[in-house]
C-alpha cells in the first residue's frame, strides 16, 4: 500500500484526507510542523509527500526544497495544495504537482495515480 506523508497544519484538511485516502488505498502519515518535515520522512519513508503552502512557522516552498535538497527525497513525487494559484512558484520550488483548493477527490486521485505506480 503507497505512503502518503502529508505535511499540512489544517486541522479540517488533515482529518478529511486521513479519511478519504485510506480508502483509496494510501496508508496516511501526518506531519503538522514544517521545522520537523525530513525527520517525519525519514520515520515515514513515504511515497508521495502532500503538502500545503501555508503552514504555521513556514512555508510549504520551503518544505518542497529542504525535500528536494535532501538525497533520500531529492525525487520523491511532491503534491502540493493551495487555495491561491502558486502554482508557478510549486513547480519552481521542485512540486510535481500543484492542486488548487478546493479540489475533488477524483483530481488527487488523478494526481496520485500519475506519480505512485
Amino acid at each position: 500500500m503507497p505512503k502518503i506523508l502529508i505535511v499540512d497544519d489544517d486541522a479540517t484538511m488533515l482529518k478529511l484526507m486521513s479519511t478519504l485516502l485510506p480508502l483509496m488505498g494510501y496508508e496516511v502519515a501526518v506531519n503538522p510542523v514544517p521545522g520537523a518535515t525530513l525527520e517525519a520522512a525519514r520515520a515515514a519513508a513515504p511515497d508521495v509527500f502532500l503538502v500545503d503552502l501555508h503552514l504555521a512557522g513556514g512555508s510549504g516552498l520551503d518544505v518542497v526544497r529542504t525535500l528536494r535538497a535532501d538525497s533520500q527525497f531529492a525525487t520523491t513525487p511532491v503534491i502540493m495544495i493551495s487555495g491561491e494559484d502558486r502554482a508557478e512558484a510549486a513547480r519552481q520550488a521542485g512540486a510535481d504537482v500543484f492542486l488548487l483548493k478546493p479540489f475533488m477527490p477524483n483530481q488527487l486521485m488523478d494526481a496520485l495515480k500519475s506519480l505512485v505506480h
